[in-house]
Formats: structure tokens, sequence, C-alpha cells
């Protein structure tokens, strides 16, 4: 026999030799077919894409080199590392199979043969090089991917500083405000009309020679969206969004609920048109690069005065004092809201005219002067905000003139606007037109978020869903109870809170300076891959597992249902039979669910071995009984010695088995009493099952007559009581029987088999009834005991019995003792 190694070798080396016969006669062995030699080309595969970012790494930094005061190109060099990163770790994610192959095969052909050994076959040790050279060549590809997404982490985390660098130089960038900056700015500012008349004409003529057909193409694929976006809102949302100015007085939860969905919604509905507008009007090119700039900058204005127009009508509610959600008379409604929207019209001008001057390449002068300009008139309307009477008095009607701001309030008020025109009076504009600006957008959007979540809390309110239009519908519609419309409540307002963040937060970060790219980033990162640790968590992968685990939990059930209510129900399977598969398959079909949702969301299931090694010890010290029910439970289920609906009697309990699962039997009493018995009890007791094989069973009814009766008279009445009893069998037949002689009567017991042991109870009750009706007739006594009780009276005694309380009592003891004779018997 040959030692293992020289076999194994010499089997390789047989196959390597025959290896090229086969392949030509146009076989391919599955030798070759594994073969890591055969598979070589992922390897190089791996090699290529490794040089391919490693060039592209080089270009991105030479760009960061050449354009550090390029914010949109810094961000796009960002996006593209990032890209970079995650390619490369797809590259060391795709090597590991291979490596692992690698060392497989090289654990098949063992270790080189020793020094005294036989020696191996050529082809082997030819193979066992490869496979060494593959191993190590896998080794530096997947070091190098680490050296290159180090390097690409680096270059990221270089141009996020020099993004908040660039911002910071930015917003602290001083300019001199002087009267010569003021004439050189007006300058430019004519010069650009001028060549913004001449831009906008020649777009006009451009478009109207050229782009006529296209402009009207997208005009109205542009309308027809605005019509039905609007005809979709207020057919499914127009209840959310409308109110009633008469209503006197309307629930908190409706004013909140309204002035949400009545900023959201048509602000959505609105920015869904501009953008639409924008992408038709591009599409077809009926912008040209000179004006696309200001018309999306002429969209973002509309859009950013319509949402805080509405933003204003929904909080302030100048003409619906009842809706009004902050406590202001209806002069300072009208007056804020007014303010409110006049620094919304300033910001977005401002903005619009910022883009103006930069495509038309004005000098920066010129915009330095719009921004001093608009910044010093937003803290002008603060500072005369300030001075308001906005507060509703003090009688509660707003319609009468209101009180002054707090004082805290009206101090805030006034030291910001006095800020802002400082700040730009200083020649720091830039710094006071980002807090002019966060003041509008971020002020509208922190604002609307609060509403909402204000929204939500009251929505989910104990017993408050119900009452809204959605509750009602829903619970007419699918006719659900009040706790069921309670729980939907708490749903409705945690979707509520999560859509107000989602659109909220994006909106802030954009106005602080953070870019679409930037949140982009992070919102991939945040759902694909977040690292705590050495461990990896896929937002995505989790909620894939977690709607496979539903589906599997789904299709589990509807099998279970299936199999008891179609195959076992009509092949007439025992109840027992149908409990024990339905609940097999359900828990069968639910560790498979919940193997794949984990498998799905990532988790290595190797990783579970930690797990697995703390739950043994735990079941070594406290959960015994738990893992001893359990197996019990199993047992009961796959050996059945009693099944859903027997009869069965325990030690203390007896009733009807209504549920087997796992861990415990639920038995039902005689008095409708459910009794939870773990399964351990019922696998180590003994168990009474009336049921188990058949429902026959014997009943027995115990009779007792007079000692002057005549003892075969009475077998013969009650055999002929049993026979006339259509619930008792003929075969096996009733037998009377003669039991015993008692104290005061002759037993007598009719003994009988019913098909069905659970209708015993009624068949005794007829029989008895039968056996006193007939033995009545019949003239024979059913006897009752007798007692005899003898009293020893003392003369004391005898005299109270018979009244005679004047005689003298006893001198001694011995007077009251009496002779035998004088005994008394009393019945």
């Amino acid at each position: 026999m040959f030692p293992t190694s020289r076999f194994r070798s010499l089997v390789l080396a047989l196959l390597l030799a025959i290896q090229p016969l086969v392949l030509a006669h146009g076989i391919t062995p599955v030798f070759a077919q594994d073969s890591p030699l055969a598979r070589d080309e992922v390897v190089e595969r791996a090699n290529t894409q490794i040089a391919e970012a490693e060039k592209a790494l080089d270009v991105l930094q030479g760009q960061v080199e050449a354009r550090k005061s390029d914010e949109a190109a810094l961000i796009d060099i960002n996006v593209k590392a990032d890209e970079l990163i995650q390619q490369l770790l797809s590259i060391s994610v795709d090597l590991r199979p291979r490596f692992n192959d690698v060392k497989a095969r090289l654990a098949q052909l063992g270790e080189p043969p020793a020094q005294g050994q036989p020696a191996e076959a050529s082809s082997v040790t030819e193979e066992r090089a490869r496979l060494n050279a593959v191993r190590l060549e896998i080794n530096a590809l997947t070091g190098r991917a680490e050296d290159l997404s180090i390097r690409a982490s680096n270059l990221s985390n270089s141009v996020t500083d020099l993004r908040r660098q660039l911002f910071t130089e930015r917003l602290f960038e001083h300019t001199e405000i002087s009267g010569a900056v003021i004439n050189e700015a007006l300058g430019a500012f004519s010069t650009e009309v001028s060549d913004l008349t001449r831009t906008v004409s020649s777009w006009f003529s451009f478009i109207w020679k050229f782009k006529r057909v296209p402009l009207g193409t997208a005009v109205m694929l542009s309308l027809s969206l605005a019509l039905v976006l609007a005809a979709v809102e207020y057919r499914l949302f127009g209840s959310l969004i409308r109110r009633d100015p008469d209503e006197p007085n309307p629930a908190y939860m409706s004013r909140f609920s309204v002035a949400f969905w009545s900023t959201i919604l048509p602000a959505m509905a609105l920015g869904a048109f501009l953008i639409a507008s924008f992408f038709f009007l591009d599409t077809f090119n009926v912008l040209r690069s000179d004006i696309a700039p200001i018309a999306a900058a002429l969209f973002g204005f509309i859009g950013l005065v319509y949402f805080v127009a509405m933003l204003g009508r929904a909080v302030l509610a100048p003409k619906a004092p009842s809706w009004r959600l902050v406590r202001l008379s209806n002069k300072g409604a009208r007056d804020l809201n007014f303010a409110v929207l006049s620094m919304a019209i300033v910001n977005g001008f401002d903005y619009v005219l910022g883009t103006i001057s930069e495509t038309i390449n004005s000098p920066v002068v010129l915009t330095v002067l719009k921004s001093f300009v608009s910044s010093v008139v937003v803290g002008l309307i603060i500072f005369v905000v300030s001075f308001l009477r906005p507060v509703l008095s003090e009688n509660g009607d707003p319609a009468t003139r209101g009180r002054s701001w707090p004082k805290v309030v009206a101090v805030t008020l006034r030291l910001i606007g006095a800020g802002l025109i400082f700040l730009s009076a200083i020649g720091y504009v830039g710094l006071s037109r980002f807090l002019a600006t966060q003041i509008v957008v971020t002020g509208a959007v922190a604002a609307t978020m609060y509403i909402g979540i204000l929204s939500g809390k009251a929505i989910s309110a104990r017993n408050k869903f119900g009452e809204t239009r959605v509750g009602k519908y829903l619970g007419t519609r699918f006719a659900m109870k009040p706790v069921a419309l309670d729980q939907a409540g708490i749903a409705a307002g945690l979707l509520i809170y999560a859509f107000a963040l989602s659109i909220g937060l994006p909106l802030i970060l954009m106005s602080w300076g953070f870019q679409l790219r930037d949140l982009q980033m992070w919102a991939v990162n945040v759902f694909t891959e977040i690292h705590i640790g050495t461990i990896r968590i896929s937002i995505f992968g989790i909620m894939g597992g977690i709607l496979l685990f539903s589906l599997g939990l789904a299709v589990t059930r509807w099998l279970q249902k299936w199999l008891d209510g179609n195959v076992m129900a009509r092949s007439h399977v025992d109840a027992g039979v149908r409990n024990s598969v339905k609940t097999g398959v359900g828990y069968l079909g639910t560790g498979i669910a919940g193997l794949i949702g984990i498998s799905a969301a990532g988790i290595d299931l190797s990783s579970l071995a930690l797990v697995a090694g703390a739950l043994s010890l735990g079941i070594g010290f406290g959960l015994q009984n738990i893992v001893s029910n359990f197996v019990s439970g199993l047992i009961l289920l796959a050996e059945r010695p009693f099944k859903v609906g027997d009869w069965v009697a325990t030690g203390t309990t007896e009733g009807f088995v209504r549920r087997i699962s796992v861990r415990a039997t639920e038995i039902e009493t005689f008095q409708r009493q459910s009794i939870i018995v773990p399964n351990s009890e019922l696998i180590n007791a003994p168990v009474g099952n009336w049921t188990h094989r058949n429902t026959l069973g014997r009943v027995e009814v115990p009779v007792s007559v007079s000692y002057d009766s005549d003892p075969r008279r009475v077998l013969d009445v009650l055999k002929e009581i049993a026979l006339s009893n259509s619930g008792l069998l003929r075969n096996p037949e009733p037998v009377a029987l003669f039991s015993g002689f008692g104290e005061s009567s002759l037993d007598f017991e009719l003994r009988g088999f019913v098909g069905d042991v659970l209708g015993g109870l009624a068949v005794r009750n007829e029989l008895r009834l039968a056996i006193f009706e007939r033995f009545r007739a019949e003239g024979i006594q059913m006897p009752y005991p007798h007692r005899e009780v003898r009293l020893h009276l003392d003369e004391e005694a005898r005299r109270i019995l018979s009244g005679d309380m004047d005689r003298s009592p006893p001198k001694n003891a011995a007077d009251l003792r009496e002779p035998p004779d004088d005994d008394k018997i009393l019945p």
C-alpha cells in the first residue's frame, strides 16, 4: 500500500500527463477547469484594475494642486476619490476567494517530500511552484490595493480640508467699502445691464429663429406636468391642505397638520414643476450655456419666495386668525408676513444678481456691492420688526391692537439687525450676506421642520389619529378598531418625523455650504456601508434582509394554510397530525427565512460562533429547563402521544389539549380554564389520554338496593335498562354486576361502552334516570343508612329532661351512678 502523500502525488502526475491528450480530443477535464492556472485571468484583471486606479489617483492628485480655488472641481475630485476607494476595496474582496482556492489546492498537494522520502513527480512540483507564485502575486496585489486605498483616503481628507479652508476664506474675506468702490461698482453695474440686455436679446432672437418648436414642446410638457401635479395634489391631499376660515375653533392637531402639509405639498409640487421645466428646456437645447445658470437661479428664486410665502400663510395666517399658530394680532401677523416675505425676496434677488454677475464675468466689486445692499436691507427690516407691536392683546381679541415684543425678543432682533449692518459697513460683506441668507432660508426650513414634528406628535397622541380625516377613512374603509387606529397613529407620526427630517436637513446643509454631491456621497456611504470598528453595516443590506425574512415568513404562513386547508383537509388527516405538520412547517420555514435574512443582511454566520458558545455556557448554567422543554416539545410533535383535541389527564390537570408548542402545551379544563403545562412535565410524568387511539370508552353506574330486594331480579332489570339505552354499544355488550355487600345495601354496577367517550356524561345521566324510574315501578327500594345512638343519662340529666327542677341535686358522686338495667334507649 502506498503512503497517502505518495499516492496523491502519483494521481496528480497521472492527471497532468493525460491532460494534453484529453484536450486534443476536445474534452476538458474537471481538473483543468478547476485549476488556478486556467483562471489566472482574474488575477490579471485585478492587476489591470489596480494599475488603472493608480493612474487615476495620480491624475486626481495633480488636479488638486492645479484647482485649489475651484470648489466645484474639488467636490468632483472628492467624489472620484471615494469611488476609487470603493473600487479598491471591491478588488481586495474579489481576490479573497481566489486566495482561499489557491490555499486549498496547496493543502491538497501537501508538503514537498522530506529528505530521504521518495521523490514526487516533476509535474506536481511545478504545480506547487505555480500555486505559490499565484499566492504571492495575490498577496502583492492585495497590499497594493490597500496602499492605494489609504492614498485615496488621504486625498479625500485633504480635499475636504481645502474646501473648508476655501469656505472660511470666502466667508471672512474683507473688502474696503468706500466712495471709490461704490463708484466703480456703479460703473460696472451699467456695463452689466447692457451686457445682460444684449445676452438676453440674442438668446430670444436665437430661440425665435431656430428653437421655436423645441421651446413650445418644453413649455407644453412643463404646463402639462404642472396641471397633472395640481390635479393629483388636490385630489389626493386636498383634505390635508384645505382649511375653513370660518371655523371658529379648529383643533390643535388640525391646525398643525394643515399648516405643515399646506406648506410642504404645494412647495414640493412647484419645485418639481420648476425642475422639470429646466430639465425640458435644457434637454431640447433651448437654454444656452450663458443663459442656463441665470434660468436656474431665477427658478430657485421663484421656489424660495413661494416656499416662504406658503410658510408665512400657514404659520401667521393673516386672513384666518382661528388657524394662526402663534399668538399675534391681525395687524401684527400681516406686518410680520410682509417683513419675512420681503427678506426672502431681497435674498433671492441678490442670489439671482450674483449668478448674473458670475455668468457675465462682471467685476467682483459689483458682486460685493449687491451683497452689501441686500445685507443692509435685511438688517434694516429685522431692526424695524423689533419695534412692532404684534403680540396678541391681553383680552385675546386678534382684531385689537397688539402689544410689544417681550424685551428679550426685541433686544435680540435689534442686535441681529444692527450686527448685519455693522458687518457690512466694516467690510465683512460675505459674512453678513451669509448670515442674512441663513436667517431667511435656515429659519424658514427649521420652522417648517418644527411644525412637522409638532404635527407628527399631535397625530401620534393617544386616541387622536381616529379623529383625523385619514383616520376616519381608514376606520370606515377597513373596519379598524380604536386600538388599531391608535397604533396606526403612532406609525403615521413616525413617518411624519422621518419625512420632515429627510426634507429639512438636506436643505439646511445645502444652505450652509454643502453641495448636492456631498449629500449624495454621504447618503451612499450611510446606506451602503457604515464602519463601526471592524464591523461593516449596510442599511440597504439590513433592509434587504428584513424584506427577505418577511417574504419567507409570508411564504411559510401561506404554505401552512395551504397544507392544512387543502392537502390534509381533503385527505381527511387527523386534526392532531395536521397540527403537528403545520407547527413543524412553521418552525422550519421561520428558521430558513431567518438564515436567508441574516445572510442577505451581510452578517457573517461564522461570526455567530461566539454567540453560540455563550449560549452553550448559558444553557449549562440557567437554561436547562428551557432547552428541556424545547426538546420535549419536539418529541411531542414527532411522537404524538397526544394531539390537539385529545382528552388527557395529568397528575393535577384534566381537560382537552388546545395547543402544542415547542415550549409548553395548553390544556383547557372542563371549567374552561387554560392550563399551560411545560412539555418536560408531560414527557417525564404519566399522562392519561382518553382518546389516544380511538374514542371508545366505558361508563360505570353504581347502584345500591335494600337487603330485601332479589339480586337476580335487580341484575335482569339493569341489563334490560342497558339494552334499551341507545347510547350504549351492543358490542361489547353491556354487563350488570353484583359488586358486593354494603353496610345497609346490596351493591351493583352497570357497565357499558360508548362510541364517543366525550358523550359518556350524558349516557350516565340517562341511565341513572332510567334506573330510578324502573326501580320505583318495580318496587325495588334504594336504602339509606340507619344509625342507633345509645345515651347513658345521669340523675341530673333525667331531672332536666323531665322538667323536675325542684329536686335537690345529689349529695355525692356515688349517687350519680345508675345500675346497668336502668339504661334508656332514645331514638
